[in-house]
């Protein structure tokens, strides 16, 4: 029986963390057995769980992070037991995800991988495996880390420092560790971020684009009662931390442009976030009941996504699957989702130009069946999460 030992900082938690779920149990239902490490949070899994480190481990990563730019250099404890799990399990693939969030220590993991003769794959859901310091720099247009990040930017984003700025110094660790791998494949998730690897120092490494997958058994028109001001055309933001990049200030210059006749919500506020929306929209905190969230995609008329740095986020996904036409900014891979028949991309910015696409598309309603169909086509967890599977069995057949 082969063995798929999989490394996020989330199991069945969050976008990544039911895309690391997804693909465990399309090889288990191949035979395989299944194993994911993670940081913190986790939902019951169908897979074998390994938690990475603990409460202790974490918050002091995170100070030598926030102080002294040291992210992903912490954790060397946490990383040496993890290490010896995976000498237990012997793995025939290990698939990587997210190994930044404060839990993993990435030169001791990387150094121990290099001496492993077993394929390794790296799905990225950003950009910070290439980068100095940040996650994602569209925002502030910096081009820095095709050559050599120094004096960065984005210093205060996540993982944010408040002392020093080790950009160059991390940057040149990352390409001297990410770079060591002899059985290393990169798999991005979005075109957008595959064209983005092309000018880093990961551009020599196999790669292959795999596009995030949705489960249309768990997203799709629902019933459940999730009503807000009857009558009234809802317009729905979805998110499971509403950040600056995401485009939240936008939501409340928008409330100004619509009229009485459509209501906001938005889902996966903190309460203090909440306490400072203005009249006529509407917050609610994270859920991961994934029936309620099935609801208010399905209750909205137009989900909105005005995230100005994105790789391919999966809310996309969840509303199309929902029945419900998405309108998004043309930034990083969210457009990816969408045709004309499903959606709407406005310029980055044009609060605008989302009102007036608001209000045509509330107008002239895209169909249901359309936005599903743009899912069962192309976005099928079913058939996305096969292609990790026959990627899997090619490697191993070298």
């Amino acid at each position: 029986m082969a063995v798929l030992f999989q490394i996020n900082v989330a199991a069945n938690w969050g976008s990544h963390g039911r895309i690391a779920e997804g693909i465990g149990e399309i090889v288990q239902s191949h035979g395989w057995d299944s194993y994911i490490a993670y940081g913190r949070y986790a939902n019951p899994s169908k897979s074998h769980l390994i938690k990475v480190g603990g409460f202790y481990d974490q918050y002091l990563h995170g100070a030598r992070s926030l102080l002294f730019d040291r992210h992903g250099l912490g954790s060397k404890g946490a990383t040496w037991r993890l290490i010896q799990n995976i000498d237990y399990v012997q793995p025939d693939i290990i698939q990587l995800h997210n190994i930044h969030g404060y839990y993993l220590n990435y030169p001791e993991l990387f150094d121990y991988l290099s001496n492993l003769d077993v394929p390794v794959v790296w799905t990225l859901h950003d950009a910070w495996p290439f980068t100095g310091h940040c996650a994602f720099f569209d925002s502030v247009h910096c081009d820095r880390w095709k050559s050599g990040c120094y004096n960065c930017p984005q210093k205060g984003t996540y993982p944010p420092s408040i002392l020093m700025d080790r950009s160059k110094r991390n940057y040149e660790q990352k390409r001297k560790c990410f770079t060591s791998l002899r059985n290393l494949t990169i798999v991005p998730v979005s075109n957008w971020l595959n064209g983005l690897l092309d000018e880093s120092f990961l551009k020599d490494i196999p790669r292959v684009c795999i596009h995030n997958g949705v489960d249309m058994e768990l997203f799709c028109p629902n019933d459940m009662q999730a009503s807000f001001e009857p009558g009234k055309k809802v317009v729905l933001g979805v998110n499971s931390v509403w950040e600056k990049r995401k485009g939240l200030s936008d939501f409340a210059a928008l409330r100004s442009l619509l009229d009485d006749q459509h209501v906001i919500v938005l889902v996966g506020l903190s309460r203090k976030q909440i306490s400072h929306l203005p009249e006529g929209v509407i917050g609610i905190e994270r859920t991961n009941n994934i029936q309620e969230l099935s609801a208010y995609y399905s209750r909205a008329n137009v989900f909105v996504n005005p995230t100005y740095e994105d790789n391919f986020p999966t809310t996309n996904l969840e509303a199309l699957a929902c029945g419900t036409p998405v309108i998004t900014y043309q930034t990083g891979g969210s457009p990816e989702a969408i045709d004309t028949d499903s959606g709407v991309v406005v310029p980055v910015g044009d609060v605008q130009a989302l009102a007036d696409s608001i209000q045509q598309v509330c107008q002239e309603p895209k169909k249901s069946e359309t936005c599903r169909k743009r899912v069962e086509q192309c976005f099928r967890k079913e058939d996305r999460y096969q292609e990790y599977y026959d990627l899997y069995s090619s490697l191993l057949k070298r």
